[in-house]
């Protein structure tokens, strides 16, 4: 449907915020990607492997575009399986490890193992995929790397520190799978959800080189303080037990095409708020950092443009992607993206002209199947109107239940891909430079 207009014909912030969201999310479909991305038919072999929250909606896009023999087998997360006739589907639990994704990734391992050079591995990989492939070294539990998992999540810890001890732990992420495909070519099809690209988070890197270390992974257990269980420790302290690196000759034959990433969805954004005259600025696809902390310097720069046109002129869209962390203090239901939201809300305290959505493009903000939230300028009065004291839900990371109260709340159900956050921060112009907008674009669906 077109963006709606107020009836004083002036632009539909709402509306506006949503449709960047949707147009983020569209252009990351893995049906409009992965076509692209075909690789040339094996003499041997073709096997289909993957993991994470997209991965299915890939393994469909990629049986829709292949019109030969397929094997294989994805995991993906509960509720996000797609159907298909010759990849097999399997749901597991995310972010924390079930029996399920066990299952499923010790049967991606013996699926790949006897390979030829002849033979093909297609990985399908998504964000989501570490937590999906919980396949622990040998002498740690499931229930070992549900702990750490908890913990690690917790913590504050950032996604690349928490992939690097995930992988150290793991006998399939850090490169492991891949070297399990050799002799065979492996090409790799990844949607990135992490900050800068990084292959190696991208689900802890199962068919890539790991450039990290086991003492990193210490050092990274040690600042956060993680209690580790015996077998953890001395798994990380023995240099016998470490990832495959770059150089390994059994990488050799690994080809990796990145089919979508963050930078592109808010490029996507930024065109759909162009074509409603409303120009948008990206200041970056990789911020990470504490999401309170995040929103209070988001807040300081939409408050500089709000109030002196600098540094960009109002009216326009701030738009920034990336992965904040959130450090768990308190009881309440929460995600980063909407701690983010509510930090800014509570920095901004009102400021008559600033309207923002923040929502993860995987449609679930921590452990809740609710993407994100809206912010305007009434939605502190309005909370405490309702007995909601903003600070007080920060501070018990509540942020979902806040804004659920509000009937603010941004809910997409599964939309099959995952880009990584999204954040959009409108600021108005003065009375007298207020943006019509023309009304012509459609919200692309999720």
């Amino acid at each position: 449907m077109p963006i709606a207009k107020s009836p004083s014909d002036r632009l539909d912030i709402d509306a506006l915020l949503k449709g960047m969201f949707d147009a983020a999310i569209a252009i990351a479909q893995p049906a409009a990607r992965i076509p692209q991305f075909l690789p040339e038919p094996p003499r041997g072999r073709l096997i289909v492997i993957g993991a994470g929250k997209a991965s299915a909606a890939m393994a469909r896009a990629f049986e829709d575009h292949w019109p030969g023999r397929i094997e294989g087998l994805v995991v993906t997360r509960y509720g996000y399986a797609v159907p298909c006739e010759r990849i097999e589907i399997v749901e597991a639990a995310h972010p924390v490890p079930d029996e399920n994704g066990l299952v499923a990734a010790t049967r991606i391992m013996d699926m790949v193992r006897g390979l030829t050079e002849d033979d093909l591995v297609v990985c399908l990989i998504s964000g989501g995929g570490s937590a999906l492939l919980p396949l622990p070294m040998a002498g740690l539990t499931l229930a070992d790397k549900q702990r750490i998992n908890q913990a690690l999540l917790d913590c504050g810890a950032s996604i690349s520190e928490m992939n690097c001890v995930r992988r150290h732990l793991s006998a399939i992420k850090g490169g492991r799978l891949a070297a399990a495909c050799y002799p065979a070519r492996v090409v790799n099809l990844l949607i990135s959800d992490v900050p800068a690209d990084g292959v190696h988070d991208i689900a802890s890197g199962p068919t890539v080189a790991d450039p990290t270390s086991c003492a990193d992974a210490l050092a990274i257990v040690a600042r956060y303080g993680i209690d580790l269980p015996p077998q953890a420790h001395a798994i990380l302290s023995d240099s016998h037990t470490e990832t495959p690196k770059p150089g390994d000759p059994r990488l050799a034959r690994v080809q990796t095409h990145l089919i979508a990433t963050p930078q592109m969805a808010l490029e996507a954004a930024a065109d759909y708020a162009a074509r409603l005259d409303v120009p948008a600025h990206i200041l970056s696809d990789a911020v990470e950092g504490e999401a309170r902390d995040v929103g209070k310097v988001m807040a300081a720069i939409a408050r500089q443009v709000a109030r002196g046109d600098k540094p960009f002129s109002a009216p326009c869209v701030i738009l920034s992607g990336g992965e904040t962390t959130v450090t768990v203090r308190g009881t309440g239901r929460g995600g980063r993206n909407v701690e983010f939201l509510l930090s800014l809300g509570i920095a901004l305290n009102g400021e008559k002209r600033v309207h923002a959505l923040a929502g993860d493009t995987d449609g679930v903000d921590g452990r809740e199947e609710i993407a994100g939230a809206l912010l305007r300028p009434d939605t502190l009065e309005r909370a405490r109107i309702k007995g909601r004291p903003p600070m007080t839900c920060l501070e018990n990371n509540d942020a979902h239940g806040f804004f659920q109260v509000l009937g603010d709340s941004v809910i997409t159900g599964p939309t099959m891909t995952n880009v990584n956050d999204f954040r959009a921060i409108y600021i108005g112009a003065s009375e007298n430079k207020q943006p019509t907008g023309n009304g012509e674009p459609h919200a692309p669906s999720a």
